[in-house]
């Protein structure tokens, strides 16, 4: 806790507090303060307790406490330091809100009268980002455990006397650099996105002919688009040009169509287009797979969230994919959404600001 909480907590009997000084101080501090009277009604608070708790309320002062937050274990630690003098650190949640707070409650004396004073902390963010980073780890603890236990199967099978053996060897070779390269992959995308979302990336935005950037893409991902029978087709008009950093975009479109590709029905097809609405440009990749349910459209762009855990491991995605698209479009000023109906297939949209090209 802070100094002033050691103040308030120290200046229980102090006989030098009245209301204009106390005011003072609660107009100093950042977090949320708020001072409550015998009769539990607040009888002070600062700016920041109006803008977190007022609301709809209007008025702090004057106010039964139980009228503003409603939580049974902060009207007990204000009853204990009012009644008991006694100093309390309690959490407290808004679930409404989705908000949490460190509260430190002290009783303090004003004007000769007992009071209670509860500085309140707002923590929601630091829990959000603890979260965030506990589910980072564990994702990929578990990415990279999955390959790597792989890899020393096959090594300890090869140390074992598999090494002479000529039908099976270069099989297990084959499956230890698979997975290698997995590992491989997925290192590069993590380094990849902490570098985009730490912001610390510069784009070279200029015109760019979009027909010709999804031919290239197209001729790179034919390969794999063979492999299933995956008809390719680019109905981006010839001459069509967008305003984005050509390799950011060929990454965002290149994760797109490598999705679209390896999530989509054997034998089916990925069709790329270009809509031009309200001085922003979309471009679509739309694939005829399985589709994605209403359930996980909301948390598709999340790192390492996956619809289907196991076929992603089989086809070797690495769950950060979706999320590079997201922060990359965000950088040029757009985003990315997607749509789809279980079954039939989905859509993925990238929206771009509009720039004309330069004649």
């Amino acid at each position: 806790m802070s100094l002033l909480s050691d103040w308030f907590s120290n200046n229980k009997t102090s006989e030098k507090t009245s209301r204009p000084v106390l005011n003072e101080i609660l107009e100093t501090i950042r977090e949320s303060a708020i001072v409550v009277g015998r009769d539990t009604r607040i009888v002070a608070c600062n700016k920041a307790a109006y803008n977190a708790f007022a609301r709809k309320n209007g008025e702090l002062e004057g106010k039964r406490l139980s009228e503003v937050i409603r939580d049974l274990h902060l009207h007990e630690a204000f009853r204990q330091a009012l009644e008991d003098g006694k100093i309390s650190d309690i959490e407290l949640e808004i679930l409404l809100e989705k908000l949490k707070y460190d509260v430190h409650i002290a009783p303090i004396e004003i004007d000769k009268s007992k009071n209670a004073v509860g500085i309140f902390y707002d923590v929601t963010q630091i829990e959000r980002l603890e979260k965030v980073r506990q589910e980072f780890l564990s994702n990929i603890s578990h990415e990279l455990r999955t390959p790597l236990t792989s890899i020393l199967a096959f090594v300890e099978t090869l140390e074992d006397g598999a090494i002479k053996d000529e039908e099976n060897n270069q099989r297990f070779l084959g499956v230890i650099r698979k997975n290698a390269q997995r590992m491989h992959r997925l290192i590069d995308d993590i380094l990849e996105l902490s570098i985009i979302e730490s912001g610390k990336i510069a784009l070279d935005a200029k015109n760019v002919n979009l027909h010709n950037s999804v031919d290239e893409i197209f001729t790179n991902l034919s390969g794999k688009a063979k492999e299933r029978k995956i008809k390719l087709v680019n109905e981006v008009a010839e001459g069509a040009f967008v305003f984005a950093d050509a390799v950011r975009l060929e990454q965002m479109l290149t994760n797109l169509i490598d999705n679209a590709v390896k999530f989509n029905a054997e034998k089916g097809s990925v069709v790329v287009g270009l809509t031009r609405k309200n001085d922003k440009d979309f471009i679509s990749v739309a694939d005829t797979g399985e589709g994605i349910s209403a359930d996980h459209l909301q948390r598709i762009f999340e790192r390492f969230y996956r619809t289907d855990r196991a076929r992603s491991r089989e086809i070797g995605g690495t769950g950060l994919g979706l999320a590079i698209v997201k922060h990359l479009a965000r950088l040029h000023g757009g985003e990315v959404s997607v749509s789809s109906t279980p079954g039939k297939g989905s859509t993925f949209s990238v929206e771009l600001p509009q720039i004309s090209p330069k004649s």
